[in-house]
C-alpha cells in the first residue's frame, strides 16, 4: 500500500491573483500520485473552474478559523 504524498501551500492573507498563480505552479509541480493542500482566507471560486478545466479534482473544507483548506489532486 503507497502513502499519498500531500504538499502544502499556504497562501492565506495573499492579494489575489497571487493565490492562484502560486497555486497552479504548485499543482504544475506535483508528481504522479501527489496531492496539494491549499490553505487560504476566503474560498477561492474562481479557481474551481481552472481546476475542473485542467482535469482536477479538489475536496474544500471551512476550517473552525474561518479559512479555507482545499485539497487538490488529478
Amino acid at each position: 500500500m503507497t502513502e499519498d504524498i500531500v504538499r502544502e501551500l499556504d497562501a492565506r492573507f495573499l492579494e489575489p491573483p497571487e493565490p492562484m498563480m502560486r497555486a497552479l505552479a504548485a499543482l504544475g509541480a506535483l508528481g504522479p500520485g501527489e496531492k496539494l493542500r491549499l490553505l487560504l482566507h476566503r474560498e477561492p471560486f474562481p479557481l474551481y473552474a481552472t481546476l475542473g478545466e485542467r482535469g482536477y479534482t479538489y475536496r474544500t473544507a471551512q476550517l473552525p478559523d474561518g479559512c479555507y483548506e482545499i485539497l487538490i489532486w488529478r
